[in-house]
């Protein structure tokens, strides 16, 4: 019987906070930078549940999601194996705390976010921020 090798799902939350901010954290596991709040789901989760699960464990925040944005899947996305990512956009308020696997947990002004992002990060804000500009998501 073949091995099957399929890519694993996960998910990322774009948390926006009144003052045009948005909540990193920075990992205290490799790959090391700031990255959006996520992870992995959990067998038999739906992914808006793990997306709030993950945000919780992340930054203690309790989110609520207000529209799925995009699912990003390049097979290079994650250097560790190959990822499935939806990503969520959702509000909250206060102010995140890091734990879990996040080493630390900050807001960010979205003009100036951190160079050192991980994983495709880059790209998903970059997309956001145009998204935010436009109205227009990215084409597939």
């Amino acid at each position: 019987m073949p091995e099957y090798r399929n890519p694993k799902p996960t998910v990322d939350c774009i948390i926006e906070l009144s003052g045009e901010r948005i909540v990193l954290i920075r990992r205290a596991n490799p790959p090391l930078g700031w990255a959006l709040p996520g992870g992995f789901v959990d067998e038999g989760e739906p992914l808006d549940a793990a997306a709030i699960r993950e945000v919780k464990e992340e930054t203690g925040m309790d989110v609520k999601l207000v529209e799925q944005f995009f699912t990003y899947s390049d097979p290079k996305r994650d250097p560790r194996q190959h990822t499935l990512s939806t990503v969520y956009i959702g509000t909250a308020q206060g102010e995140p705390q890091g734990s879990d696997d996040a080493a630390e947990a900050r807001t960010f002004r979205v003009d100036a976010l951190p160079q050192d992002l991980c994983f495709d990060h880059g790209t998903i804000l970059a997309d956001y921020l145009a998204y935010k500009r436009t109205g227009q998501r990215r084409k597939l």
